[in-house]
């Protein structure tokens, strides 16, 4: 039979004092992950995606990842032409030219093609914004400014490349 002074099942060798309820919240260590918060006693929060969905790129992911994938088609159109060629992004141009904002910058000398990313992304005016319409706008910057290094029409680049448009 358990006693009145709580040193039953639960008693003082549980870490309760006597008389006294116990709190139904359980302490969790803190997290090396740090960031999250362990609002309420329930454990940590786990990322927006969970763990059945791959984790969400950024827009300069996507962007440097569609520019990469045009620069290597394009390389294995003319490999001669473009071997040595650097394709760099940065945010915003230095300055604000007559025309407005370049959406990119060509160093034949230096064999270097540097985007724009945020006047590319942010001054598109697409009749549908979707994912086809604007990898297609950040491939188009991609050509125009290919070709202006090669100095040829960025339709030559790849004719075929759009046939199924």
């Amino acid at each position: 039979m358990p006693s009145r002074d709580g040193g039953g099942a639960l008693g003082a060798s549980a870490g309760t004092i006597p008389g006294m309820a116990r709190s139904r919240r359980v302490s969790t260590p803190p997290s090396a992950r740090g960031g999250y918060r362990n609002r309420h006693g329930r454990g940590l929060r786990s990322s927006v995606t969970g763990p059945h969905l791959p984790v969400l790129r950024t827009r300069a992911e996507t962007f440097e990842g569609i520019v990469a994938e045009t620069a290597d088609y394009l390389r294995g159109q003319f490999p001669e032409e473009l071997a040595d060629v650097s394709f760099e992004i940065a945010g915003i141009p230095r300055s604000v030219t007559s025309s407005g904002l370049d959406r990119w910058w060509v160093d034949a000398g230096a064999r270097r093609v540097v985007l724009y990313r945020l006047p590319i992304e942010r001054l598109q005016h697409l009749h549908a914004d979707d994912e086809a319409h604007q990898r297609m706008h950040v491939e188009g910057y991609v050509f125009k400014a290919v070709a202006e290094l090669l100095g040829k029409d960025p339709w030559d680049l790849a004719p075929d490349r759009y046939h199924h448009f």
